[in-house]
């Protein structure tokens, strides 16, 4: 549903939504970002705020990562999990109140704390979570000490009043990140159930926080470069690389193969509506390089340069299923080329057996 705003004066140019209006998850919004408040005086002109995101956007600032793992059901599975993150007890974790867990007897500890406080708790179902695992992480190469401090920002902020929780700092892979691990019940009683729209709000927020320690970092969602594909759930990746075929592939093959082989593209609903929001953002960026060269400020003229490049050199619409049918094109062709080129070759050893027999 479009946001509508005080009318601009006649001598500006047509209104403009705020900067995220097409991309932002629609459901349960978070409270409006800084980026997302329009000037009182000129609510189509772009505030320093909107500039800087697109800054960000366009010279594509490292992307951090916000993702829930999973959810711990019982206490040995609570158990296990923590002692993974901590790797039994000889990585550091912090607490919500700032303490350090060291060794296997603070683990042991804040094991026991939370098995006792899930026993209090009567409303919770046999299958109820008691607590939600998040990786925060930022690519290789960036500062693991920032990024430590930018998870520990985040988590005091979004959690620290109302839920418990440790979060321990691995550097044993090349992305430099932090395990979060929150009790599920709070203190005010309720249960912590994020959706799209609160792991975005989160990825806006930790993003927010590594930039005030000096760290490149954006949280935009993927479709505002461009891309449409969902990344592949950790399972699925998993059995790719055992050389095991998922369902999701298997199905999806059998699809692509049924329309090639019948000579027909089957239609569905949610392309168009993918190809149209694709256009909707794409035609955003334009309208706010407009904005800017209308400005005549030499750096607003070169932003302006900047997005539409930026825009020229977004990929094109292209779905998952589209992927494999053009991939499977791809392979009858090869095949195809590569049958020619043997009825080549035999027809030519043929013919200069021909000739020697002659």
């Amino acid at each position: 549903m479009s946001r509508r705003y005080s009318p601009r004066p006649a001598d500006l140019a047509p209104e403009l939504p705020p900067i995220s209006y097409v991309w932002e998850t629609p459901n349960r919004r978070p409270r409006r970002a800084e980026w997302d408040i329009p000037d009182p005086a000129a609510p189509g002109r772009l505030t320093p705020a909107m500039r800087a995101k697109l800054e960000r956007i366009v010279r594509r600032a490292p992307e951090v990562m916000v993702k829930i793992t999973g959810r711990t059901k019982g206490v040995a599975n609570l158990k296990s999990h923590l002692a993974y993150i901590t790797r039994n007890g000889e990585l550091v974790g912090e607490t919500e109140q700032g303490a350090t867990l060291a060794g296997r007897s603070g683990l042991k500890d804040l094991q026991q704390r939370w098995v006792d406080d899930a026993s209090l708790d009567h409303k919770r179902r046999r299958d109820g979570s008691l607590s939600i695992n998040i990786i925060l992480s930022m690519p290789a190469g960036t500062d693991a000490v920032a990024v430590k401090d930018s998870a520990r920002a985040f988590a005091i902020e979004t959690f620290g009043d109302n839920h418990d929780y440790v979060f321990v700092q691995h550097l044993d892979d090349k992305h430099p990140h932090v395990h979060l691990t929150v009790r599920s019940l709070g203190d005010d009683r309720k249960r912590l159930n994020p959706r799209k729209a609160d792991l975005q709000a989160w990825r806006e927020r930790f993003a927010g926080e590594l930039r005030l320690r000096g760290i490149a970092a954006e949280a935009t969602p993927r479709r505002t470069r461009g891309r449409v594909r969902k990344a592949d759930r950790g399972a699925v990746i998993a059995m790719r690389k055992r050389k095991i075929a998922p369902d999701v592939d298997r199905l999806a093959r059998k699809q692509v193969l049924s329309e090639v082989r019948g000579g027909r593209t089957a239609k569905y609903p949610w392309d168009e509506q993918i190809k149209s929001r694709q256009d909707a953002i794409r035609r955003r960026y334009l309208e706010y390089a407009a904005e800017l060269q209308r400005s005549g400020v030499a750096a607003d003229e070169a932003l302006a340069r900047q997005i539409r490049q930026f825009v020229n050199e977004m990929p094109a619409v292209e779905t998952r299923r589209h992927a494999l049918k053009n991939a499977l094109s791809e392979l009858a062709n090869t095949r195809e080329r590569s049958a020619e080129h043997r009825t080549e070759v035999e027809g030519g050893a043929k013919a200069r057996g021909n000739e020697r027999t002659r």
